[in-house]
């Protein structure tokens, strides 16, 4: 069923048809007994799901990745359909724009997408409001992961103080953070993996989280284009600042082996590719890490993930909970359930 209406919905331009969709959901929702019906058809049996990771206990571990709900609109529709948690954002101080539309892109030969979205978002007190309305009305144990960025217009220098300002804000309502310096579509924002930056960073956020009352674990989202002594930069800088986790990893710039013929690709232009085509490379960073740590990072798989099998790879490789972002458009709301059908019992 959800091919057939897949393949007309992929008629139309892909922004506006997520929001169509996730505002239809929403309306479709607020029915009783068509919310009960969506649970019973797309919500996963939980029994022996429960998965702990950095302190917390997930109902499931297949999330939700950030970039899909960025302004935390869609939080009780997205825990009907059975995420174990979801990431908001990525958020910043202010609300901005984003990059010009066009600016998301379907590449269904390769089931992948190329995004240039630029960190849209209503601003991190609009965001945070949302949040608290939705915590109080929270009855099914999703959480909920922050991820935060600099604004645009933000220069390197003073990108801690972009970070620390989301962080303060965000920190009474949502479950863990993740620092976002690894999207394609902010100018310059990759520069922040630099090892001294992040340090900057990370440890100006600790240096709050010690002044809270409730421990909230920070993790950091890498790129999947890092040459190797980069990723070991980052995990020396795990070790030395005590980070939580890792999100490995974020859209990749490349464009190697794709199905879709290049002269489609190069008029698309600029932009992360996630999907399928990450799965391998996402799989063996993951490994890599892991196996270069003796599993001591904690770490969410995201990269390419639509079967039960993806994400068992994914938790072979080191992984504790994995998330879904592509896959969720290709394959649909079903997603949730057919992986977790397949996970191992704890």
């Amino acid at each position: 069923m959800y091919q057939l209406l897949r393949n007309f919905l992929f008629l139309f331009d892909p922004e506006k048809v997520h929001y169509f969709t996730m505002n239809l959901l929403k309306l479709l929702c607020s029915v009783r007994f068509i919310k009960k019906m969506v649970r019973n058809i797309y919500f996963p049996e939980q029994k022996k799901l429960a998965t702990k990771f950095c302190g917390l206990t997930f109902r499931n571990p297949v999330g939700l990745g950030a970039g899909f709900d960025k302004n935390a609109l869609y939080l009780k529709e997205l825990e009907n359909l059975g995420f174990g948690y979801v990431e908001i954002g990525t958020v910043t101080p202010l609300g901005q724009a984003g990059n010009d539309k066009p600016r998301l892109f379907r590449l269904p030969a390769d089931k992948a997408l190329i995004n240039r979205m630029g960190f849209n978002n209503d601003g991190v007190d609009i965001i945070t409001d949302r949040l608290k309305k939705y915590k109080v009305s929270l009855t099914n144990g999703m959480l909920i992961g922050g991820n935060i960025g600099k604004n645009k217009n933000t220069p390197n220098e003073e990108a801690w103080k972009d970070y620390e300002t989301c962080y303060i804000k965000l920190y009474d309502v949502v479950d863990y953070f993740v620092v976002n310096v690894s999207s394609p579509n902010t100018p310059g924002l990759r520069a922040l993996q630099d090892k001294d930056m992040l340090h900057h960073i990370l440890s100006r956020l600790i240096a709050v989280r010690q002044k809270q009352a409730t421990y909230k674990p920070l993790l950091l989202k890498i790129a999947p284009d890092l040459e190797q002594e980069q990723v070991d930069d980052i995990i020396d800088l795990a070790g030395i600042i005590q980070l939580d986790g890792l999100v490995v990893n974020n859209t990749t710039l490349s464009r190697k082996g794709l199905l879709t013929p290049e002269n489609t690709v190069n008029k698309i232009g600029a932009g992360g590719l996630s999907g399928v085509p990450l799965l391998q490379k996402s799989t063996e960073l993951i490994e890599y890490i892991s196996k270069k740590t003796n599993g001591s990072i904690p770490i969410i798989g995201s990269g390419g993930i639509e079967t039960g099998q993806d994400a068992i790879a994914k938790i072979q490789a080191g992984a504790s909970l994995i998330q879904v972002w592509t896959g969720f458009i290709y394959q649909g709301p079903a997603i949730i359930r057919n992986i977790c059908k397949h996970l191992p019992v704890k």
